[in-house]
């Protein structure tokens, strides 16, 4: 019988399996726009960016082999966005279905929980990525609308759905912090 995942923050040495389960939602997929498969030197790249600013950035296993990852990172550059994050998740095509994607986001909330941060926003490719929209709303997200036909990739238009969860008090208070 196989175990249950874990999930555990990232380390340099995931950079691979991370790097390859991108690839093949680059290859084949549409929750990314992206469709040239980054380097694993320029995942490791955008991991130092991340955690180098303090974003959470975890990983779930399964008997010692990545199967899954996800993270916290800028919404947007300008700095009235800071207490903003905008969270990814990306699933090994093998394990998915699992409740591992309920397992990431749940612990990418309670991360962002923890930090400045009061808007967490989900930019999810594809309005037909059902997965995804039903695994945000069941954690609390809820929507703010659908941008259409924003991305091409093969050979059809795609929307991107937008939907958000507040944390910390939301909008409702000031940050303490920044």
């Amino acid at each position: 019988m196989t175990k249950p995942p874990t999930v555990r923050l990232a380390t340099l040495n995931d950079i691979p399996a991370i790097q390859a389960i991108y690839a093949h939602h680059v290859l084949h997929g549409t929750a990314t726009f992206e469709e040239e498969v980054p380097s694993v030197e320029e995942m490791a790249q955008r991991f130092h960016q991340l955690t180098d600013n303090g974003y959470p950035y975890i990983v779930a296993e399964i008997e010692g082999k990545v199967c899954a990852y996800a993270y916290l990172g800028r919404y947007r550059p300008r700095r009235a966005y800071r207490f903003t994050v905008e969270n990814s998740i990306y699933i090994d095509k093998n394990f998915t279905g699992k409740g591992i994607g309920t397992l990431l986001l749940t612990e990418l909330i309670r991360l962002a929980e923890q930090g400045p941060w009061h808007l967490i926003i989900a930019v999810i490719g594809d309005s037909e990525n059902h997965a995804s929209i039903n695994l945000h709303q069941k954690l609390g997200f809820e929507m703010v609308g659908v941008e259409p036909g924003t991305g091409f990739k093969f050979g059809r238009w795609i929307d991107t759905v937008i939907m958000y969860k507040k944390i910390n008090g939301g909008n409702t208070c000031l940050p303490t912090a920044g």
